[in-house]
């Protein structure tokens, strides 16, 4: 479907100026590798067993998708990056790609590094928001059998007749201080924390956290957001009733939407255990529930904050014209739009020109903990139909540019 185009996104000159010659022609090599589907699927199958197997891949990872898609391996490595976005007017939402642990100590440490990642982020004007998962804070199957069991209540309790044990009882409680003292910290130091979505059979217990997170701590402005996935065919509505606590309890909703990272991972566990399937019968339905989300949203601007991460040129097009149509001006204090690090420059740059709130997520973190990462965002490349193949023509027009 055709939109009228208010801000061009085709401008790869812009798109580009921050990538010189020679990372242009490492990432047109990657991109059209990732442009092979069986390629992405025999890589990934690969990549895991080499570290599996401790084999000596991480220079030739450092150097390929790593480079392309993460800030560094370290905060301190981000700090270049970061200021060259600044000179662009692009802004950041720095990640510490932690994710699956299992250990309380691996908790406790990683719980550490996001309050420094906050503090590093109100050290820069451009870092405006931080992004965490809930399993770099606590082990999957605690938060798995609190989701089967719809066991959270208040979420500082478990309530007392419920099948989990003491310690599992105790475990939740560190899961809940961990969560909050980030939180408490970030709004101390004025950034806001993008809590992930996650796979369907811990996100409820992941809502229910980051709604009571919310109620703590979005009295005022949003500190923080939760993460709602569109291309599950029940999170409109979910948008819609959180929405609706929040007013109810005088806070404000802060709502990244995604389209989402597990699709293929949900569609065959649901098949395998022959379960209701949340995904949407096809990315049309997806592609309208995100933008009446969008809508939604963008009808209650006073009580919402609202950052649209997408790579969909439609719905970014869509959200600038429907805050023309308002009336409201494309820097709207409440309005943010964010791209992954590595991709949709083409989106964020052009943004960024035009005067909005625009940002790149930015992981960063030791080749093994953000493997995980890296894997999705090749699979993802590979799955959505037209995402790598646009990329491509992009960066090589912009090549072809700079040629003539």
């Amino acid at each position: 479907m055709k939109i009228k185009s208010i801000i061009s996104l085709d401008n790869t000159a812009d798109a580009f100026a921050y990538k010189s010659d020679h990372q242009l022609r490492k990432a047109n090599a990657l991109f059209y590798l990732m442009n092979q589907n069986w390629l992405v699927k025999l890589g990934a199958k690969l990549t895991e067993l080499a570290v599996q197997w401790k084999l000596p891949v991480n220079g030739l990872i450092r150097s390929t998708i790593f480079e392309q898609f993460v800030g560094g391996e370290s905060l301190e490595n981000t700090t270049g990056l970061i200021a060259k976005l600044n000179s662009f007017n692009v802004e950041v939402i720095l990640d510490y790609g932690a994710e699956g642990k299992e250990t309380e100590a691996d908790f406790d440490q990683t719980k550490a590094e996001f309050i420094k990642v906050i503090r590093f982020a109100s050290s820069h004007s451009n870092v405006p928001l931080i992004g965490i998962k809930i399993t770099a804070l606590a082990r999957f199957a605690l938060l798995e059998k609190l989701n089967e069991l719809a066991l959270v209540s208040k979420l500082n309790t478990v309530i007392d007749t419920s099948p989990l044990t003491t310690d599992e009882k105790q475990e939740w409680d560190r899961v809940v201080r961990r969560t909050f003292e980030i939180c408490e910290t970030a709004a101390q130091y004025g950034i806001g924390v993008l809590i992930d979505a996650e796979e369907s059979w811990i996100q409820n217990t992941i809502d229910a956290l980051t709604m009571e997170a919310m109620l703590v701590f979005n009295k005022e402005k949003a500190v923080v957001f939760n993460t709602i996935q569109l291309y599950r065919h029940d999170r409109l509505d979910f948008l819609k009733v959180s929405y609706a606590l929040a007013v109810k309890n005088g806070i404000i909703f802060g709502a990244k939407i995604v389209r989402g990272a597990y699709m293929e991972k949900e569609r065959k566990r649901a098949l395998e255990r022959q379960e209701r399937v949340l995904i949407q019968s096809d990315k049309a339905a997806s592609d309208a529930d995100f933008n009446n989300a969008i809508e939604f949203c963008l009808e209650h601007l006073d009580t919402v904050s609202l950052i649209v991460a997408s790579h969909n040129e439609y719905s970014v097009q869509y959200t600038v014209n429907l805050l023309k149509a308002k009336n409201l001006p494309l820097d709207h204090p409440h309005i943010h739009f964010s791209q992954l690090y590595g991709m949709s420059d083409n989106i964020t740059f052009n943004l960024a020109k035009a005067g909005c709130h625009v940002s790149k997520y930015l992981p960063y973190g030791p080749i093994h903990d953000v493997i995980p990462y890296l894997m999705r965002r090749a699979q993802e490349n590979s799955s959505v139909a037209g995402q790598t193949s646009r990329e491509l023509y992009l960066i090589r027009k912009e090549m072809q540019r700079r040629k003539l």
